[in-house]
């Protein structure tokens, strides 16, 4: 072989690596309809931990700021596992609420008290959560991707026990 045959043999398997490597990660992306399940479960993080910062600053009932802290801890994890997923699979997410959640974060903005504790159980805790629920199971039944699959599996356990919890306080305001 000579020099340009052996440089020119080098360089088409230096390609046929790359091309094979960036082949195995297009492989790994999201199909478009689990890319926007995972932006959607990303949404519903977000406002869940924005939601209960507001709740945490406006409410002084005590069980709507467990509840609101137990919203920002929870979700905040959520939201990690959903970014390390997003990255792993090369799906960019939304950086920030969508526009109906930042209305609804207005909406609150502008609730005081009684009505602040009653609006956030029903609509932060039992809507939204009702809402999350209805899409984890979705992606678990829908997604073709395995990861995300699991990623909708370890979170529908824990936004069920939030919608039981709050459907409790819902209970609990509606009686003040």
């Amino acid at each position: 072989m000579t020099l340009s045959s052996r440089h020119l043999a080098a360089t088409f398997a230096v390609s046929f690596s790359l091309l094979a490597a960036s082949s195995a990660w297009a492989a790994d992306k999201l199909a478009a309809a689990d890319a926007s399940m995972l932006k959607d479960i990303a949404q519903a993080n977000m406002a869940e931990v924005e939601t209960g910062k507001l709740a945490l600053e406006k409410s002084t009932n005590p069980e709507i700021k467990k509840f609101a802290q137990m919203m920002v801890d929870d979700h905040s994890k959520g939201l990690a596992d959903v970014k390390t997923l997003a990255s792993a699979k090369g799906t960019e997410l939304p950086d920030g609420p969508d526009v109906k959640h930042k209305a609804t974060a207005l909406e609150f903005k502008a609730l005081s008290g009684d009505m602040f504790n009653s609006r956030y159980a029903k609509q932060a805790g039992v809507g939204d959560h009702e809402a999350t629920e209805k899409l984890l199971k979705k992606t678990q039944a829908e997604a073709k991707d395995a990861d995300l699959k699991a990623l909708a599996g370890k979170m529908l356990p824990i936004v069920q026990g939030h919608l039981q919890h709050a459907r409790q306080l819902v209970a609990t305001t509606d009686k003040k």
